[in-house]
């Protein structure tokens, strides 16, 4: 069995994942092979939380340069964490 911290990468902050921090909804980077069952029980385990809901998506690689040498950034996995409505907020992102 994985452990939670190795479904769970690191959190995104943007402007975007700050606003939605509001209504207690929470972006994270997870896992290609991660479900949704495996980062809500991740999330529940490491922040002490409930979780209502969890939204994945796959972001995929862009094409980047670097002198005459082309490539590709790697593709990641992204999680948006709905917290239920009685649940403490993170306090990962309360100085965010």
């Amino acid at each position: 069995m994985k452990s939670p911290y190795d479904i769970i990468k690191r959190p995104v902050i943007t402007e975007q994942t700050t606003d939605l921090m509001n209504i207690k909804r929470y972006v994270f980077e997870v896992d290609l092979r991660a479900s949704k069952t495996e980062i809500k029980s991740a999330i529940e385990q490491i922040f002490k939380v409930k979780v209502t809901k969890v939204n994945t998506m796959r972001v995929p690689g862009k094409p980047k340069r670097y002198g005459k040498y082309s490539g590709y950034t790697s593709e990641w996995k992204k999680a948006i964490v709905q917290l239920s409505e009685d649940s403490k907020a993170l306090e990962f992102f309360e100085s965010v």
